[in-house]
């Protein structure tokens, strides 16, 4: 059946079609508007935490990291003292001291000039025999004689101003100008050939120092004594020590027990 455009079937069509419109346009707004409202009802606990981007050091603003604090019992450095510019005050490591104690040079101008004595006969007797026994070591050129002669720990014969390390024997050698340490035993020899002091009797540093010029101000030599002192010194060596004001060569010191205490050179 065929209608015509212009009768109540054209009019039937329009209405349906505004009919469906009416229902759509509803439907599809609550559509739209329904996830919203779901989104809105999600508990924030049950929302991922947000990434917090790791912090790289070189991008960090000056000052912003916190230092860790020091552990426990931990005792702060002390701050060096400040100069009046600003600047840590610089300090001077201590040096050694060691002075040398009793080895050290005892000429005294203002007191009275002591004995000096040639006689071995004159020395009590475990001075004269310590003495016998490091001449007999010298004149044999061995110089591992003089080994038992030095002694070992608290006892051992001081052979330097300063601490040594090693071998006794083996410095006594180094300080020699041939390797097997027979011009120190020349040396030693000499020394013990001179004249000798006794120095601080009865008092708990008293000894028997060889040369004599070990307690006597070089200024105070008469012209004999200055020919002994070339026997062990050159012209030079006087001269230097001259300006020092006392002997600093070797020289050796034995207690009246008989010990050999030291036998050093130096200031």
């Amino acid at each position: 059946m065929i209608f015509s455009m212009s009768g109540k079937p054209r009019g039937l069509v329009l209405s349906i079609w505004l009919t469906v419109c009416c229902v759509a346009i509803p439907l599809t707004l609550c559509l739209a508007i329904s996830p919203a409202h779901a989104l809105s009802e999600i508990k924030r606990e049950d929302l991922p935490s947000p990434a917090t981007p790791p912090i790289d050091d070189d991008m960090a603003p000056p000052g912003s990291a916190v230092p860790m604090p020091d552990p426990p019992g931990t005792t702060p450095p002390a701050a060096s003292p400040a100069t009046p510019s600003g600047e840590p005050e610089k300090t001077d490591p201590e040096g050694p001291t060691n002075d040398g104690g009793m080895a050290n040079p005892r000429a005294d101008p203002d007191a009275p000039l002591p004995e000096v004595v040639y006689d071995l006969g004159k020395l009590p007797e475990p001075v004269r025999r310590m003495h016998d026994l490091i001449v007999e070591a010298c004149k044999s050129g061995d110089i591992e004689k003089l080994r038992p002669l030095i002694g070992t720990g608290d006892a051992m014969t001081q052979l330097s101003l300063s601490e040594i390390d090693g071998d006794p024997i083996a410095f006594l050698k180094g300080l020699s100008g041939d390797t097997e340490g027979q011009e120190i035993l020349a040396i030693m020899e000499e020394v013990l050939n001179a004249g000798y002091v006794h120095v601080d009797v009865g008092t708990p540093q008293e000894l028997y120092v060889w040369p004599y010029f070990f307690a006597l101000p070089l200024d105070k030599l008469d012209a004999r004594q200055r020919v002994e002192l070339f026997k062990i010194v050159t012209a030079g060596d006087y001269d230097g020590m001259k300006q020092f004001g006392a002997y600093i060569f070797y020289r050796i010191g034995i207690t009246p027990a008989g010990q050999w205490t030291f036998f050093v050179a130096g200031d």
